[in-house]
C-alpha cells in the first residue's frame, strides 16, 4: 500500500462530480458534517458505560467521541509530521491532512452503536442467535421466495456496532442522496476496525461491514489499494488501513482511562489506587517529575489531581503511539502488522494500561450500576427488537400497522425483500437514545400512556 493513493478526497456517491473548493479540505468537510448531523447529537443520550449521569456528570458516546477525536488529532498530526520528514517526497499529497482524517473518523467510530451499550449489540445478537427470532434463519417468504443467506444471518446474530457505523455513513436511506453521509473514502475506511465480512465473525468475532454494504466497502478499498487476504470462497477479508490503527489507539487509549477517571468520581476506585495506577505509567525520573509538579500545583481537590495525573498519562501514551506508529510504517503498509499499537508500546507504559484493563475489568465493569443498566437495557432492547420485527413480518395486523406508523419513513420497514426489511428493524432500533428507547418499551407495554 502507498500513501499516495491510501489518502483520497473522493467522496463515495460523488465520484463523477468535481469537488467543491473552499477555505476547509475535504476531510474538514467530513468532520463538520459529522458534528452537525442528527446521529452525532443523539449520542448524548447513549450509555458509555455508566449509566446515563444523575448529581455526578460521566461520560456518555458523545463525551468520549469528542474526546478520542480531540486525541485522534494529535496522532494524527504528529504522526504525519514525523512521516513527511522521513518521505518528503509526500508533501504534496494528503499525508499533511491525516490528523483532519482521523479525527474525523474518530467522531463517527461510535455512530452505530445502540442504546445501552454493549448490551444493546448482543441484545440484538442474541434475539437471532438464541431469541424468539430464531424461525427467521429457516424462514421463506411465500410471496417473494426470499430465505436469508448465511451472511445474511451472520449479520443479525454477530450484530456490531463498528459495522452499522459504516452502514450509517454509507446506506443509502429513503429521503437521503447516494451515498448516504457522502463521505471521503479514507475517512470511511479509517472507521472500519474489522475489515471483513460477517462469515468470518465466528472466528474473529467482529466484523467491519454487513452484507448490503459489501460492494461499498470493496469500491473503496480498491480505490485505496488497501490489500485483501486470501480467505475462503465467499468471505472477504482485507488488511487494515492504516489510519485505522490510529483511531482504535485513540479509542484504546480514551476509553480506558476515561473509564478510571468516572469510575473514581462515582467512588468506586480509592483516590490512592487511581493515582498509584496512572502514575505507573511513568520511569522513575518522569514519576517523580510528575509527583511534585502536583505538589507545586497545590491542588487540594482530589478530582483534579486524578485530572492532572490523566492529561500525564494520556500525553505519554499518545507520544508511544506515534512512535510505534511511525516505527512499523512498513509493516503496516504491508498489511503484516499484527495486534494493536497499544501492544507495541515500551514495557512500563504497556504494562501499566494492561493494569487498567484488569482493574477496570474486575471492579468498574462487573460494578452493581453497571451491571444494572446492562440488565435493564437487555431487557428492553429485547423487548423492542421482538415487537418490531413482528410488526415487519405481518405488516397486515392492526397493532403491526399502529407500531409501524410511528416509524419515521427513512426505516423502510416495508421493504418487499426480507433482509433489507429486517435491516430496517435494526436501523430504526440501533438509532435509538437510551431514553428514547425506554419510552417506547414502557409506551408500547403499557407503562405509561402519553399526555393527550
Amino acid at each position: 500500500m502507498h500513501w499516495a493513493q491510501l489518502l483520497s478526497s473522493k467522496r463515495l456517491g460523488l465520484e463523477s462530480q468535481k469537488q467543491h473548493r473552499d477555505d476547509r479540505t475535504e476531510f474538514q468537510r467530513d468532520y463538520d458534517r459529522l458534528i452537525f448531523s442528527a446521529p452525532f447529537r443523539r449520542l448524548q443520550n447513549k450509555t458509555q458505560v455508566f449509566p446515563l449521569p444523575g448529581s455526578i456528570f460521566v461520560h456518555n458516546r458523545l463525551t468520549h467521541s469528542l474526546e478520542v477525536s480531540s486525541v485522534g488529532r494529535s496522532l494524527g498530526n504528529d504522526s504525519a509530521r514525523l512521516l513527511l520528514e522521513r518521505h518528503p517526497e509526500l508533501t504534496d499529497t494528503h499525508l499533511s491532512e491525516m490528523g483532519s482524517i482521523v479525527s474525523a473518523a474518530c467522531l463517527a467510530h461510535d455512530l452505530g452503536n445502540p442504546p445501552f451499550g454493549h448490551s444493546g449489540e448482543r441484545a440484538i445478537a442474541t434475539y437471532f442467535s438464541e431469541g424468539e427470532g430464531r424461525w427467521l434463519q429457516t424462514y421463506t417468504d411465500p410471496e417473494t421466495g426470499d430465505r436469508l443467506t448465511a451472511t445474511q444471518w451472520n449479520d443479525l446474530t454477530h450484530f456490531d456496532g463498528n459495522a452499522n457505523a459504516f452502514r450509517l455513513l454509507t446506506h443509502h436511506f429513503n429521503g437521503r442522496r447516494p451515498g448516504g453521509f457522502v463521505m471521503t473514502y479514507s475517512t470511511l475506511a479509517s472507521i472500519v476496525k474489522y475489515p471483513f465480512s460477517s462469515d468470518l465473525a465466528g472466528t474473529h468475532q467482529k466484523f467491519g461491514f454487513f452484507e448490503a454494504e459489501r460492494e461499498d466497502y470493496q469500491r473503496i478499498a480498491n480505490e485505496l489499494g488497501i490489500l485483501r487476504r486470501e480467505s475462503a470462497p465467499g468471505t472477504l477479508q482485507y488488511v487494515r488501513f492504516p489510519l485505522a490503527y490510529l483511531v482504535e489507539a485513540a479509542d484504546d487509549i480514551c476509553y480506558e482511562i476515561m473509564d478510571i477517571e468516572d469510575a473514581h468520581k462515582l467512588k468506586i476506585l480509592p483516590t490512592a489506587d487511581v493515582k498509584e495506577l496512572l502514575l505507573s505509567y511513568f520511569l522513575p525520573k518522569r514519576r517523580d517529575e510528575i509527583v511534585e509538579n502536583l505538589q507545586q500545583l497545590d491542588v487540594h481537590d482530589v478530582n483534579e489531581q486524578v485530572v492532572y495525573l490523566r492529561s500525564c498519562v494520556i500525553n505519554e501514551l499518545e507520544g508511544e503511539c506515534v512512535r510505534c506508529f511511525v516505527d512499523h510504517e512498513q509493516e503496516i503498509l504491508q498489511g503484516c502488522f499484527q495486534g494493536s499499537l497499544i501492544e507495541h508500546i515500551a514495557d512500563t507504559p504497556r504494562k501499566a494500561y494492561e493494569q487498567c484493563v484488569r482493574t477496570s475489568y474486575q471492579h468498574i465493569y462487573h460494578s452493581k450500576d453497571v451491571v444494572d443498566i446492562e440488565l435493564a437495557g437487555f431487557r428492553v432492547m429485547t423487548s423492542l427488537i421482538h415487537e418490531m420485527v413482528e410488526a415487519a413480518m405481518h405488516p397486515e395486523r392492526a397493532y403491526s400497522q399502529l407500531l409501524l406508523n410511528r416509524v419515521s419513513r427513512q426505516y423502510q420497514l416495508r421493504d418487499p425483500h426480507l433482509y433489507d426489511r429486517l435491516m430496517a428493524v435494526l436501523d430504526y432500533i440501533s438509532g435509538m437514545t437510551d431514553v428514547y428507547a425506554l419510552e417506547l418499551y414502557r409506551n408500547i407495554n403499557g407503562m405509561s400512556i402519553p399526555i393527550i
